[in-house]
């Protein structure tokens, strides 16, 4: 269930690759076409080593790098004066994103330190 949201992630970034990459160019990085591509192939890839416990713990840290970068490249909510006001406001919004980014980074890391173990 922690990894479910992530092939349909990518799914969507090539079904709507035009509304993506007007997501992409909101970056201070270059390259992002060469961006979108590596985040197609870790949503698709990653969930599929997790599951089927195939480099499971190295799988998982790449997802969680990519949810602490993503979070912090696309989900800037500090730079919004309106991150705290009311529910339609697009600080808002990316305020709730940056968290729920950095919730599955916390499952994540217990993917990855229960696995250690066993």
């Amino acid at each position: 269930c922690l990894v479910i949201l992530f092939p349909f992630s990518a799914l969507d970034k090539i079904i709507y690759w035009k509304e993506a990459m007007k997501q992409a160019e909101s970056n201070p990085l270059p390259g992002e076409p060469f961006l979108m591509i590596a985040a197609i192939t870790v949503e698709l890839v990653t969930p599929f080593c997790i599951v089927f416990l195939w480099h499971a713990r190295i799988a998982a840290f790449v997802l969680a790098a990519f949810c602490v970068v993503t979070a912090l490249l696309y989900h800037r909510f500090w730079t919004y004066t309106d991150f705290w006001a009311p529910a339609d406001s697009v600080g808002r919004s990316h305020f709730w994103d940056f968290l729920k980014n950095f919730g599955l980074v916390g499952g994540l890391l217990l993917v990855m330190l229960g696995l250690a173990g066993g």
